[in-house]
């Protein structure tokens, strides 16, 4: 393979934390049950060798009784061979679903952890379909690693036991050509040898585009399955501007990628598996080629050749290990090389979030939330917003104005912590609670009374709290569907989602709320009961919204803009009257 020590390096890289991880005790048990079962395995490979020796040779002298013995002997082997195999399948497997558990733990919290997620998508992050990455990619890890790594030390063990057996042998069977004979030592393990090597560079040089060509189907069939869900999750759009023959045309064009990357494969495939193939055939025949002439001398027995022909077989099939799996060998590799890039994404992520310019949120205060030479910019690195010694008051409700694309958003996604492009910084009261309020609310596919408590644990607010509160914030039906499931963000409108989500922010009750556009798909007069609403049940709460109409302007008592200045917004704030 390409770069094999750079891969086994990430291999080891990614492989290795599980083995010293709090499951450590387990992992290495499974994995040591699953190697000395593989090295039983090989054992009894041994004895079924030795045991063809005696077994034709029994049928060569017609020998009944040795007959009769040795298929009770075969038997038994074959008794113990069945259950190694059925238990080290069963321990293999639960060694993986082990593995797997603590990789997408460790990934999933990596991901998670303190917007990750949301940076590597502001990044542009190398790691695209990180779902895929987590779920199909984790899984082929783990199984392609366990796989190939036994099933190498299984041909390392197997080529040590049978080398030796097969050179003996060699001096048993000498070669005869054209009536000659020839000493030549161990002539067996160097024609196993020979053909083996000869057989893994021709199906390296076949096989080798594999790698690159299983990576891009992995890319192709995630994008499709994607555009698929987004198909799916914006139907009604969708239906409303009659784009199904749009959509259609788009993602036929993406499954046509699929389709011939798939077809690379294909023909890449049947010229590796016409060779293969080919090698594994002439490989049965082998063996026999070689140590039929001294049979047919009488320098060996019946048996001395089914003995010699099975040590053959073992050896070279050890040597060809990697013509056998080679097909295995390109999707592991696209596998960690995927990984590889996820893994990259998120420390990318991390890095952009520790780096010294950046925009340092500052636990401390007193009481308000302070903006100290804040310059806020696009990952581009294109100035945005400016905000130099601003304050947002405790207890003050204000209206933030501006035009659109102005960063009104951007710079609530620097106070809650996730905006990192950018310098300056934003204090904020140790300990404080803070809520963000987007446009569009987000709501876990689950019970209706766990996607209002979101994010805290459903179960968090009393049944009875839940449901005054919907009917406080005009949802009186959905005041009795508290324990119904379902995809929320679909089947509501954007309005009730609204209206939902304010039900959300007064149940947890933040400290600090800021409502961006939260209430903007709804009209005037239930606008402007729900922040009466808020008013009267948040009174403590400093609120900070966003807005663009100027009947907002009598639930704030301040108001502040978003004003162009040269390449960049300013931010400006005036006092308004207490109302």
């Amino acid at each position: 393979m390409n770069n094999i020590r750079p891969t086994l390096a990430t291999v080891w890289r990614i492989a290795a934390p599980y083995f010293s991880s709090e499951d450590k005790l387990a992992g290495r048990v499974l994995l040591a049950a699953v190697i000395a079962i593989e090295l039983a395995i090989v054992g009894i490979n041994v004895l079924i060798n030795q045991w063809n020796l005696r077994f034709y040779n029994a049928l060569q002298d017609r020998n009944w009784d040795s007959f009769v013995s040795e298929i009770i002997y075969f038997s038994v082997l074959a008794a113990i061979f069945i259950v190694l195999a059925v238990y080290q399948l069963y321990l293999n497997q639960w060694l993986q679903i082990r593995w797997r558990q603590w990789m997408t733990k460790q990934y999933l919290g990596e991901w998670l952890h303190h917007a990750n997620h949301y940076r590597m998508q502001l990044q542009g992050d190398a790691a695209d379909n990180p779902d895929q990455r987590m779920t199909d990619d984790v899984k082929l890890f783990v199984d392609r690693t366990l796989n190939i790594g036994v099933g190498l030390l299984s041909s390392i063990v197997t080529l040590a036991s049978f080398v030796t057996i097969l050179w003996g042998l060699s001096n048993d069977a000498p070669l005869h050509l054209f009536g000659q004979e020839y000493a030549i030592p161990g002539y067996l393990v160097w024609g196993a040898l020979i053909y083996s090597v000869l057989g893994t560079v021709l199906t390296h040089l076949i096989g080798w585009p594999l790698v690159g060509i299983d990576f891009r189907q992995q890319q192709y069939e995630a994008d499709f399955r994607f555009n698929l869900v987004r198909v799916r999750e914006n139907s009604e759009q969708i239906a409303l501007l009659h784009g199904e023959q749009a959509e259609r045309e788009r993602l036929m064009v993406r499954f046509g990628r699929v389709v011939e990357n798939w077809i690379a494969i294909m023909n890449r495939t049947k010229k590796i598996t016409a060779f293969t193939a080919s090698y594994n055939q002439a490989s049965v025949i082998f063996p026999y080629v070689l140590v039929a002439p001294a049979y047919f001398a009488s320098k060996i027995q019946l048996g001395g050749m089914m003995q010699t022909a099975s040590a053959f077989s073992n050896v070279q099939g050890a040597l060809s290990f990697f013509i056998t799996i080679y097909r295995q060998l390109a999707e592991w590799q696209a596998v960690v090389n995927r990984l590889d890039g996820f893994e990259a994404g998120i420390a990318a992520a991390q890095e952009l979030a520790s780096r010294s310019e950046r925009v340092h949120v500052v636990k401390a205060g007193d009481g308000t939330i302070g903006l100290k030479e804040l310059a806020l910019r696009l990952p581009s690195g294109t100035p945005l917003v400016n905000a130099d010694t601003f304050s947002f008051r405790k207890g003050e409700r204000t209206l933030m104005t501006g035009p659109s694309g102005s960063g009104k958003s951007t710079l609530f996604r620097a106070i809650a912590g996730i905006w990192p492009f950018g310098s300056g910084s934003v204090t904020v009261p140790a300990g404080a609670r803070l809520m963000m309020l987007p446009q569009r609310p987000y709501f876990p596919v689950g019970s209706l009374q766990g996607a209002i408590e979101y994010p805290a644990k459903e179960g968090a607010f009393s049944a009875e709290q839940i449901s005054d509160t919907l009917r406080a914030v005009g949802l009186p039906k959905l005041a009795e569907q508290i324990g119904e499931h379902g995809h929320w963000n679909r089947t509501l409108s954007l309005g009730e989602q609204q209206r939902l989500g304010i039900a959300r922010a007064l149940l947890h009750a933040p400290q600090y709320l800021f409502l961006d556009e939260a209430t903007a798909s709804l009209d005037e007069p239930s606008e402007k009961a729900l922040y009466r609403l808020i008013e009267q049940k948040l009174p403590d709460t400093t609120i900070v919204s966003i807005g663009h109409r100027s009947t907002l302007d009598a639930f704030h008592q301040r108001n502040v803009a978003l004003t162009r200045d040269g390449d960049r917004f300013v931010l400006e704030g005036t006092e308004a009257a207490e109302t």
